[in-house]
């Protein structure tokens, strides 16, 4: 069985029309002037649990680290309460200590959960549900 594997590559342009509206597609029109616009992907990876270092204190408490602009967040906090599980929030870039336990963690993204001693990056109510019962 022969597998060939084919690149896919895009170009993605943008454009101004007469009228002064931005444009962007693959397919300008010919008499356009354009610039080519580099496209970096952006996509999520899934969650990761890790083990907590002793810069934080850890207790049995869930604790999410969020922003107020993240969808995953409030996905996240909707089934806590749905849930009935008790959480603290701290906004990274609102809270000071929010600011600086995301620091501490090397936070990349969020939402951040912990529960006791272990770290979830991102959320799923399976990936939480097995941290969260493992730590009972």
């Amino acid at each position: 069985m022969l597998c060939v594997s084919v690149a896919a590559r895009a170009e993605l342009y943008r454009w101004v029309d007469g009228q002064g509206q931005v444009h962007f597609g693959d397919r300008p029109p010919a008499d356009a002037q354009t610039s080519e616009v580099k496209v970096r992907i952006n996509t999520f990876q899934g969650v990761d649990v890790k083990a907590l270092d002793n810069a934080l204190d850890v207790t049995r408490d869930v604790v999410i680290y969020s922003t107020s602009w993240c969808h995953v967040c409030a996905k996240a906090k909707n089934y806590f309460r749905a849930n009935n599980i008790h959480y603290i929030e701290y906004d990274v870039e609102t809270s000071v200590q929010g600011k600086r336990d995301f620091a501490r963690m090397n936070g990349t993204g969020v939402p951040v959960i912990l529960v006791g001693s272990k770290r979830l990056n991102g959320f799923s109510p399976a990936s939480f549900e097995r941290l969260y019962r493992a730590s009972d």
